[in-house]
């Protein structure tokens, strides 16, 4: 065999995909504040779990904010540092059938690269509303500070006690296209009776509308239509209804794919280098 692996080492998780011949081989998600412990721990369990040997391994992609620690060549196989931006375009395009699109890497922060499936692609820039807002907010507000509690618990929040929509301040729709619905003030409308759940999904609601703004306007500087959501965050199952939203008011779209928190390790593993 000749596996080529993608290794992206987050901030908070690290995530660990191969391919072998074209075929992606199950992924792999390791949680781990320590960035060169968290690679080598995802990639043993990694080469242990789909039966791999070191020998069948031909090379390893490394990207990410934590790739920079990784300065030598893991269990002596060829290790290569690659663009975490150009792994996000390589793996966004990848997983979907988009010919161009802007694809918007919701991690710990959010980052916005526009991409096409001839190679080119262009970082747009981001924005520090992610994933680590979502936890500083939540740890301060709610008093929880385990994600996937976080989560659980925003499933049955209700916006009505949060927000401040268009329809709380005018009696009309503003403008021809603009929906009643849409949000005028995040947290503008906090009630007194709002709950842990109202807060919890008005925190996770915030951080998805800013990103949803954000890769709107970029696709309309691009001229195109197209919004691939990548990044852990994109596997909120918040997420589908609260972006599929936006589509009912702007003429864009927004996917999420199949194993969409992986992308950017996918893309570092499909990058072509020189031989």
């Amino acid at each position: 065999m000749s596996i080529r692996i993608g290794i992206d080492v987050g901030g908070s998780t690290t995530k660990i995909v191969g391919f072998n011949k074209g075929e992606l081989l199950s992924p792999l998600i390791v949680k781990s504040s320590d960035p060169v412990a968290s690679v080598y721990g995802a990639f043993g369990k990694f080469i242990a779990d789909n039966g791999i040997k070191l020998s069948d391994v031909e090379r390893i992609m490394v990207t990410g904010v934590g790739a920079a620690y990784i300065t030598s060549d893991i269990y002596g196989i060829e290790t290569i540092s690659v663009s975490e931006f150009q792994s996000g375009a390589e793996g966004g395009l990848y997983l979907t059938e988009c010919d161009k699109a802007i694809i918007v890497s919701l991690g710990t922060g959010t980052s916005l690269v526009y991409a096409e499936r001839n190679g080119v692609s262009e970082y747009l820039g981001g924005t520090g509303v992610g994933g680590g807002t979502l936890m500083g907010l939540s740890k301060k507000m709610l008093g929880l500070n385990d994600i996937s509690h976080i989560v659980e618990v925003a499933k049955s929040g209700n916006l009505e006690n949060i927000d401040l929509r268009i329809k709380d301040i005018s009696k009309k729709e503003i403008g021809p296209t603009l929906s009643a619905d849409i949000t005028a003030s995040n947290f503008g409308k906090m009630s007194d009776t709002a709950t842990t759940e109202d807060i919890a999904l008005g925190i996770i609601n915030m951080i998805f509308e800013t990103a949803a703004m954000l890769a709107m306007f970029a696709a309309r500087e691009k001229g195109c239509s197209d919004i691939i959501l990548i990044g852990q965050l994109s596997d909120f199952p918040q997420a589908k209804v609260l972006f599929e939203n936006f589509e009912k008011t702007f003429p864009v779209k927004f996917i999420i794919p199949e194993n969409a928190s992986h992308a950017t390790a996918i893309g570092a593993a499909l990058i072509k280098t020189e031989e």
